[in-house]
């Protein structure tokens, strides 16, 4: 498995075991792809960048992770309190990745904002982790 696609998978298992996060979402509703018609609010697993960070010896990578949180809550306050939840979740979590180890997981930075329409509000949530192979 890649690096990029093991840390995904352990930020998604990591996420659906955090018991805050899911009662701040009413239930296990974190995504890769979500369905058609998910209910409010979610996480989903957004865009991820991935650089050499390698050295003369060890091979490694940056990845840099966005993931989003989608609230109908009338105001921006859901938003932030979901965005809260995955940083407390993942800044410096040690995951276990197949075939890599994480080196560190750290929160970047945070956007909340109200889509267009205005009835839904999108927090992205961005973090940057290093591996190197196992």
């Amino acid at each position: 498995m890649s690096p990029a696609n093991a840390l995904r998978a352990a930020v998604h298992d990591a996420l659906k075991a955090d018991a805050p996060l899911i009662a701040a979402l009413g239930g296990p509703r974190i995504y890769d792809v979500p369905p058609s018609a998910p209910e409010f609010p979610y996480v989903t697993l957004g865009e991820a960048q991935l650089i050499d960070w390698s050295t003369a010896t060890e091979a490694g990578q940056e990845h840099r992770l966005t993931l989003f949180a989608w609230s109908r809550q009338g105001g921006h306050g859901e938003a932030h309190a979901i965005a809260h939840q995955l940083q407390q979740a993942l800044h410096d979590a040690p995951l276990e990745l197949a075939g890599h180890r994480l080196v560190n997981l750290r929160f970047s930075n945070a956007e909340i904002r109200r889509e267009a329409g205005g009835r839904t509000y999108r927090a992205l949530v961005r973090f940057r982790a290093v591996t190197e192979a196992d």
